[in-house]
């Protein structure tokens, strides 16, 4: 292919994903308007819901001046291939809003923030479609990066995006408004387009080897569909699939993999496509030994067991002559493996046991320069580099699976302690001793492969669960409070559930019905937790006044049950009032509840409230007395927002409960949010606070997740209100990538360099 075709294959590919964007713009508004619609629809404060209402009013107005826009300014690129987003004179006007569409200067700054947010959200979905787009661009046309006008970058589209949604008359508030809704529509429409031209042009033998991920398309927009099948700009081999609706099969893969989590698996597993991929263009035989594994060759398996032997006099010779093992310096460390993966090599019987050295020792040489491990821990992690290499060789699938155990291994105990403080040398020392252990047992056992690493990171799993609830001083007090809450809440709806049982077909006042279901049930659960279980007396007598208040407001049809009422009367409205106290409700609360618990017992006076038979009472004050024994189990209770609408009584100054803030959350951020792992490290945007924070608990079913940060206070998150966090991007992981993707990415950018290091 000539540099001129090459050439004229690049705007032909610029001009496809002009045309595409042209065509998918509208679809892109009419989603954004669905989204405005649905967000008025979801249960807000009054003053919230009245603003989203107001939204859909003011974009149903400004949609077409919106899309006409942007539209406009998109097609002077159809022949350069270049467009500027910074000419709000080029977009049309709405003749009914022309006061509001100049930019004051005033708002330049959050008009460019704005803009900002949107590229990154944009190029988070489809980072690695446009890098493997920039990639074949750039080798079409002989230059190392696009024009900055391209009309590819997505900085681009999301300039023209948010100056065309301000010369339409519509503010930036209804921007933030609808913000999430925004980012999800643009990010999916701009992916979608990179996916085609990626197609497209790998279909033209453009750079075929970088991959692409499986992509399943959406239905609600087809144009890119359209953009790539149709017209002088045909793609041969698109599908027009997507143009129907999807199955349900499709649209559960969606939505469970369109989040973060699942955008970090299919990045892990591109960066070790690349790499196999990498190492097959040398050794294609390096591929076939993967599918059926093969084990090392005497002479190896003897050169690894003295080169681990060594390393490991060595390093303990060192820490010794120091007075500290973590004082072995990196350089000596990285100098010692680098001697000794030259004896193995010459030890190597194939080409191929010598690529797997070779790749090892550069993951290995990433890990142990990775700055944010402790020097103490750091050691450690250099004595498994031979278990690990070991493991490679007759295993070789650890290069292409992300979840071998010993990636996993290597993985878990990097998140954890790449967030400790290296000063806090009495936080660390335990779960040093316990890193230190785990290796000890790999390398005792050489001849196990993945089952060893399996049953260590087992075993450090349990260790890190006790580790943060009984050992670790910054976070054991706050589990402690967080068992607590969990405890109580568990008991308060297993008591909600059995009274709504119990008193189903029982005539009792509704105002008192409401009290023992709302309140009651609270006051149960806190004086069972506080009192050192269900059977002390305090609960007893908790109890015996909810028996009391049920017998109260049935109908006092006698002189005599009257007088017995009014008697009664007093030391249950004390008690009612002190069990209220003990569960944190507020003097103000406790007043109003009793006001209306006097309105349900009057009722009972004036013969409104229905007769409950004398042997159904006596039937209900034994299932009172024998409560706990009819609860459900406590693995069936779900503590959320159903249920449980706050948990801020639980605010103490050693434990913060969140209770607002974030964005409503995808179902793929809930499934995140169920699978963030204990230990591992994140930053927390949080009552004007940005700080660094712990995963140092999860309860029953990850329904409560309790962050500790390193001064030890507890955040605790409902599971809604962490996906809502993580939604919004307040909690995001302090590693953007696991520890073995990072050394991976590393290990290939040096193999491209010089791809013969594999051979030699």
């Amino acid at each position: 292919m000539t540099p001129a075709t090459q050439s004229a294959l690049a705007q032909q590919a610029r001009r496809a994903y002009v045309e595409g964007t042209l065509r998918g713009l509208p679809g892109v508004v009419e989603a954004v308007e669905r989204g405005a619609k649905a967000l008025a629809g979801q249960t807000a404060e009054p003053s919230v819901a009245m603003k989203r209402r107001d939204v859909v009013l003011d974009l149903q107005k400004a949609a077409p001046f919106w899309q006409q826009g942007m539209i406009t300014m998109l097609r002077s690129a159809l022949n350069s291939g270049m467009v500027s987003a910074s000419r709000p004179g080029d977009l049309p006007s709405p003749s009914n809003r022309s006061a509001a569409l100049s930019l004051v200067d005033d708002d330049t700054i959050e008009h460019e923030i704005l803009s900002s947010r949107l590229a990154l959200a944009m190029m988070d979905r489809a980072s690695w479609e446009f890098s493997d787009l920039r990639s074949r661009i750039g080798q079409l046309e002989k230059r190392e990066d696009m024009d900055p006008n391209d009309a590819f970058r997505p900085h681009v589209l999301a300039r023209i995006a948010t100056a065309s949604w301000r010369a339409a008359g519509l503010s930036l508030d209804t921007w933030r408004l609808l913000q999430t809704v925004l980012h999800e529509e643009f990010a999916q429409f701009v992916e979608e387009g990179y996916h085609e031209i990626n197609t497209w042009l790998v279909q033209r033998r453009v750079m075929p080897e970088v991959d692409l991920r499986p992509y399943i398309r959406r239905s609600t927009n087809s144009a890119w569909v359209g953009s790539v099948v149709s017209g002088v700009h045909t793609m041969p081999g698109a599908t027009t699939s997507g143009q129907g609706r999807m199955g349900v099969g499709d649209e559960t893969r969606l939505m469970t993999r369109a989040g973060p989590l699942a955008r970090g698996i299919d990045h892990a597993e591109a960066v070790l496509g690349r790499l196999n991929k990498l190492i097959g263009r040398q050794l294609p035989e390096f591929v076939a030994t993967q599918q059926v594994g093969t084990p090392a060759s005497p002479a190896l398996r003897a050169a690894i067991s003295e080169a681990q032997q060594g390393i490991a006099r060595r390093l303990v010779q060192a820490g010794a002559a120091a007075a500290d093992v973590g004082a072995v310096s990196t350089p000596a460390m990285l100098e010692e493996l680098h001697q000794r993966k030259q004896a193995l090599k010459q030890a190597a019987a194939t080409p191929v046991e010598r690529a797997t050295i070779e790749i090892v020792a550069l993951l290995f040489q990433s890990i142990l320069t990775e700055e944010r491990i402790p020097a103490a821990v750091r050691v450690w992690f250099a004595r498994l580099q031979m278990p690990v290499l070991r493991v490679a060789v007759s295993e070789p699938d650890f290069f292409a699976t992300v979840d071998h155990p010993a990636r996993k291994l290597i993985d878990r105990m990097g998140a954890c302690v790449m967030g400790f403080d290296a000063t806090g040398r009495a936080v660390a020392d335990l779960l040093e001793k316990e890193i230190k252990r785990v290796v000890q047992v790999v390398e005792a056992y050489p001849d196990t492969g993945r089952r060893v690493f399996q049953t260590v990171l087992t075993e450090f799993e349990k260790f890190l669960e006790h580790y943060f609830k009984d050992a670790n001083e910054a976070s054991r007090k706050g589990v402690s409070l967080a068992q607590q809450v969990e405890q109580r809440e568990t008991m308060a709806i297993q008591y909600t559930i059995e009274l709504r049982k119990m008193l189903n077909e029982v005539p009792v006042q509704e105002g008192v019905r409401e009290f023992l279901f709302q309140v009651w049930a609270d006051v149960l659960a806190m004086t069972a937790v506080k009192s050192g279980g269900a059977q002390s007396e305090q609960t007893k007598a908790m109890k015996r006044a909810a028996a009391d208040l049920i017998w109260s407001a049935s109908a006092k049809v006698s002189r005599e049950e009257r007088a017995e009422v009014i008697r009664r009367l007093p030391p249950l409205l004390k008690t009612l009032r002190e069990g209220m106290e003990h569960a944190g409700v507020p003097v103000e609360k406790q007043d109003e509840h009793i006001q209306k618990l006097n309105n349900s017992l009057a009722a009972a006076f004036t013969a409104k409230a229905a007769v409950i038979p004398h042997e159904r009472l006596e039937e209900l004050m034994g299932r009172l007395e024998t409560l706990e024994e009819l609860l459900p189990e406590a693995a069936d209770v779900e503590i959320d927002e159903s249920m449980v609408l706050d948990l801020s009584g639980h605010e103490s100054s050693e434990l913060e409960v969140v209770g607002e803030g974030g964005s409503m959350p995808t179902p793929a951020m809930l499934a995140w949010a169920r699978e963030l792992q204990v230990g591992s490290w994140y930053m927390l945007d949080y009552r004007g606070r940005n700080e660094q924070v712990q995963l140092a608990w999860q309860g029953l079913r990850k329904q409560l997740t309790l962050f500790v940060s390193p001064q030890g206070r507890g955040i605790l998150f409902q599971q809604h209100r962490l996906a809502a966090f993580l939604q919004a991007g307040l909690l995001v992981p302090a590693q953007e990538e696991s520890l073995t993707v990072k050394a991976t990415r590393s290990a290939l950018a040096k193999l491209d360099v010089d791809p013969s290091r594999l051979l030699n």
